[in-house]
């Protein structure tokens, strides 16, 4: 009886919602099936792709050379490479700083998952709030775009929801089916209901006890750090001067006379590597920093006030084993409310993240405390036969999420992910929140506005449906060829190919002979990983 009851009144409940659904997301299909027609042309006009990449000491004599660019990000993480991409392929002269590696901050240290987020869908229709709609509404669709435009560092993941009380198999089910639904023509596959006997055969180490069944959903997985690399490869193969290892020491100014106010005209930096410091000038500067937004903020004014929050997200690695090769798991409801994601990644198992305020650092380095939440949620839901131990864990990583938030708030769990675009009375633009997934969008609409407040002349945004960089020519049969062609094993030439696209080959050019009959070329760095020389 109280089962029938709950299925009722979820059914109400979730047809309601359904519906309401229902009518924003084909009215937002419509209107992006149509902006998308655009963009698709737009795309066309775009400036020509460089068949050689320029080197890195050409690209820094570009950025000495004194020439005015229109537009300089600092950042290169996904959001800084993002915004010189959608500048460089709108025919802004483009230039890109960044202090260390390119996705070496919060970058490459994500879940590694491409998704909309079921938990924000959950909080818009719980609490009826259409900007939490809106943003999962357009993480969705920005998945389908990541997916498309580097289908190599990139692939639908199941990912499976397990069941351990009867009421809630039909409260998910609508939930997840919501989640479907608002991805609309953009929706992966479709989810479905596991009976607890094909869910235990699915994923083996679940827990048996009480499990009612389960039920699987799709999003996007993809390799986070080299996705980012990807992005920058493809700014500079339309022209954006690009420079790692470069770091913004202060903002340049210039008085306006017409309104008697300084104006950011930009940036005097320094060659980490070789200590050279020179200016660089720009119509435009975009901040784009990440945890470090505010710190560029204040170089502008010392007075502002801080608009990041930053959470420690802490993820750690465990041996295969501990999870299916194809699929993942999502607890949705930890001891202390938090998501956990249990994933497959390079062979290894990923389990994470916490939510958690924190200081803003270079280096974040996970507490014993966040790797012993997650190894006690992960023993929850794996069966009593698999010992998690702390031994298991053969890495751990944290990431600084720079989520928007008022300074005063310390609840970082009730922030959005949404981003902000704000300019300072002097002209610096920056981009602030946000996620990995929606990263061209945040691009789009930062550019947007930096175009708007300069004058800039430029057309509309490009970079819908563009390819990265080793995607034009990439198949999933790419690896053969490089087996075939060039003697790799199977494994190396796999690797090369998820990782590099259609650029694997120039790596295999210059592999080196093993001396071997077989492999015929390709030296391993480790033997248990296939990473070869060549990369170095």
């Amino acid at each position: 009886m109280a089962f029938q009851k709950a299925v009722k009144g979820t059914a109400l409940i979730g047809g309601g919602a359904i519906a309401t659904v229902f009518g924003l997301s084909q009215f937002s299909q419509y209107r992006n099936k149509h902006g998308a027609l655009v963009q698709v042309e737009a795309a066309e006009c775009a400036p020509v792709r460089m068949e050689h990449l320029p080197t890195r000491e050409q690209q820094l004599v570009a950025l000495q050379s004194g020439a005015e660019f229109d537009v300089l990000v600092i950042g290169g993480g996904a959001t800084g490479c993002g915004c010189a991409l959608d500048a460089a392929t709108r025919g802004l002269k483009t230039a890109l700083l960044e202090r260390d590696d390119f996705s070496s901050g919060t970058s490459s240290r994500s879940t590694k998952l491409i998704h909309g987020g079921v938990r924000y869908l959950q909080k818009a229709i719980m609490k009826l709030d259409l900007e939490q709609y809106r943003m999962v509404k357009e993480a969705l669709e920005e998945r389908a775009h990541l997916l498309q435009s580097a289908p190599h560092l990139s692939a639908p993941l199941p990912i499976m929801l397990p069941i351990y009380k009867w009421w809630q198999l039909p409260y998910y089910w609508v939930g997840i089916k919501l989640y479907d639904l608002v991805a609309g023509s953009h929706c992966l596959k479709s989810s479905y209901v596991l009976t607890k006997s094909r869910a235990l055969e699915l994923f083996p180490m679940l827990r048996r006890d009480k499990l009612v069944g389960a039920i699987v959903y799709y999003d996007g997985q993809h390799n986070d750090a080299r996705m980012n690399v990807a992005i920058a490869l493809t700014a500079a193969r339309y022209g954006a001067a690009t420079a790692n290892y470069t770091e913004v020491l202060h903002l340049l100014k210039s008085p306006e006379t017409d309104r008697g106010r300084q104006r950011v005209c930009g940036v005097h930096c320094r060659d980490v590597l070789t200590g050279k410091e020179f200016d660089v000038r720009a119509k435009c500067v975009i901040n784009a920093t990440g945890p470090f937004t505010d710190s560029v903020r204040k170089m502008d004014d010392e007075e502002v006030p801080n608009i990041c929050q930053p959470s420690a997200g802490v993820h750690i690695v465990m041996p295969g084993y501990y999870s299916p090769d194809n699929m993942g798991l999502l607890d949705p409801a930890t001891s202390d409310g938090r998501v956990i994601f249990f994933l497959p990644w390079e062979k290894m198992t990923i389990a994470g993240t916490t939510d958690s305020p924190t200081d803003v650092t270079s280096h974040p380095i996970p507490t014993e405390e966040d790797i012993n939440f997650i190894l006690s949620e992960v023993r929850h839901y794996l069966g009593p036969d698999v010992e998690v131990r702390r031994g298991d864990v053969l890495a751990a990583w944290s990431g600084i999420r720079p989520l928007v938030t008022n300074p005063d708030s310390k609840d970082t769990q009730s922030i959005s992910r949404n981003h902000v675009v704000t300019i300072s009375d002097s002209g610096l633009v920056t981009i602030a929140g946000g996620k990995w997934t929606t990263y061209r969008a945040m691009a789009r609409d930062t550019i947007d506005a930096a175009v708007k407040e300069h004058n800039l002349k430029a057309g509309s945004c490009n970079t819908m449906r563009l390819q990265l960089e080793g995607a034009q020519d990439w198949s999933p049969t790419l690896y053969i060829r490089l087996v075939q062609d060039y003697g790799l094993e199977s494994e190396v030439a796999q690797h090369l190919a998820s990782t590099y696209g259609d650029k694997a080959f120039e790596v295999a050019k210059i592999a080196q002979v093993t001396g071997k009959r077989w492999p015929v070329v390709g030296k391993r760095l480790v033997s248990e990983f296939p990473y070869i020389e060549a990369e170095v």
